[in-house]
């Protein structure tokens, strides 16, 4: 049986409430479970005390039976010092899309349309004053 420590939704539509939980992972997620080791609150504010409530003593205790916690609850744990959550990397994340790329590349060409015309239109009143003197 693979335990998961994770949240069970509660509350009415548009007002959540979690119960984290210890489940069979294979159970729903609203479904029977077999202890229910805290509760949060996304609601009320992040720096409240109120917001995340765990039983310590008890996810450690599942932890110790081979309880796996998911993502969002380990994050919680950490904050509680309970685990240690590595940070992930992504490194493509933060890199722009292939029409973001597009749009940046006509932008940097415009640019340097613009940088050309402004340095053509610079240099060519400087030569027709004197072409026109040597007309006259």
């Amino acid at each position: 049986m693979a335990l998961k420590i994770r949240l069970s939704r509660g509350g009415s539509k548009k007002r959540p409430f979690y119960r984290v939980v210890v489940a069979d992972s294979r159970m729903p997620r609203d479904g029977r479970y077999i202890e229910k080791v805290g509760t949060y609150d996304p609601l009320l504010p992040k720096d409240g005390g109120e917001r995340v409530n765990l039983v310590e003593d008890r996810i450690k205790h599942w932890i110790s039976k081979g309880a796996k916690p998911t993502d969002r609850v380990l994050r919680f744990l950490a904050e509680a010092g309970i685990m240690e959550r590595t940070p992930r990397n992504n490194p493509n994340k933060a890199k722009p899309g292939s029409k973001a790329l597009e749009r940046i590349e006509e932008k940097k060409q415009k640019e340097e349309d613009a940088k050309a015309a402004a340095e053509e239109a610079k240099n060519a009143p400087a030569e027709a004053p004197a072409e026109e003197a040597a007309a006259e």
